[in-house]
């Protein structure tokens, strides 16, 4: 085995450490960026919200439409069979 000697180890640490440095800030990179992908998340669940809203009201005013299509077509067909004078 090759003899180490203080300098060799004391390089080979410096050497580890910047590496974890780098890695350090690989993970904070990371971390910031799953912020910013939980923060367009939440935009986009507040947006398909507002949709499924909007989508609901229309849905109620078309079944309002039906009804009182219905309801015109019963009197309509009604009025067929009254006697008019």
């Amino acid at each position: 085995m090759a003899d180490l000697s203080p300098d060799l180890i004391f390089e080979i640490l410096r050497k580890i450490q910047g590496e974890l440095t780098s890695l350090k800030d690989g993970v904070r990179e990371l971390r910031q960026d799953n912020i910013s992908i939980r923060g367009h998340l939440h935009l986009l669940q507040g947006e398909m919200n507002n949709l499924h809203s909007s989508t609901s009201s229309i849905h109620d005013r078309l079944e309002r439409i039906e009804n009182r299509l219905e309801l015109r077509e019963l009197a309509e067909a009604h009025a067929k069979y009254e006697l008019h004078p």
